[in-house]
C-alpha cells in the first residue's frame, strides 16, 4: 500500500510539473483560419506590457483582421481598457468594432450594432390601456377587475 501511495504522489508531481506556467509566449509565424486549411501570416502582433500594469496589443493579419488594445489600471484596481478590432465579414461587409471598457463598464461603438428606436415612437393601444387601468386602480384606492382580454397567471 506504501508504494500505491509513492506511485500516485510521483505521478501527480509529474503532473504538476509539466503544466503550463503563467507565462504567456506571443503566437509568431501564422495562424489556421476559420474551417479552412489556408495558413494566414500573421503580419503583426506587438504586445507590450510593464510592471505597473499597463498594456498594449497591437495584431493584424493578412486577411485583413486587425485588433489594437491597450489598458491600465484604472478605479479600484480594475483595468481601464480601450481597443477597436475590424475584418471582413464573409458577405464582403466591413466589420469595425472600438470600445472603452473601464469603471462604467464595456462601452462599444459601431455602426452594426442595433440601436434603440428613437423616443418619442409610438406607444402601444394595450400600453396606454394598462397605463389607464392603473391610473383607475390608484384613483380608487383598491383593486378593480382587469380589462376584459388581460392575462391572468394559472393556478395551481
Amino acid at each position: 500500500m506504501n508504494m500505491l501511495l509513492q506511485v500516485i504522489l510521483t505521478a501527480l508531481a509529474a503532473v504538476a510539473l509539466a503544466a503550463p506556467q503563467y507565462g504567456y509566449e506571443a503566437p509568431r509565424g501564422s495562424f489556421r483560419g476559420g474551417d479552412s486549411s489556408e495558413e494566414i501570416p500573421i503580419l503583426r502582433d506587438d504586445r507590450d506590457r510593464d510592471d505597473s500594469g499597463r498594456y498594449s496589443v497591437d495584431v493584424e493579419t493578412a486577411n485583413g483582421i486587425r485588433l489594437t488594445d491597450s489598458g491600465a489600471p484604472g478605479a479600484k484596481g480594475a483595468i481601464a481598457a480601450s481597443g477597436s478590432f475590424s475584418y471582413t465579414a464573409p458577405d464582403g461587409t466591413p466589420v469595425s468594432l472600438q470600445y472603452v471598457a473601464d469603471e462604467n463598464g464595456f462601452q462599444p461603438q459601431s455602426n452594426l450594432l442595433p440601436v434603440a428606436p428613437e423616443f418619442p415612437h409610438p406607444i402601444p393601444q394595450f400600453v396606454l390601456d394598462q397605463i389607464a387601468f392603473a391610473a383607475e386602480e390608484d384613483r380608487r384606492g383598491k383593486s378593480v377587475s382587469a380589462p376584459s382580454g388581460s392575462y391572468s397567471a394559472p393556478r395551481f
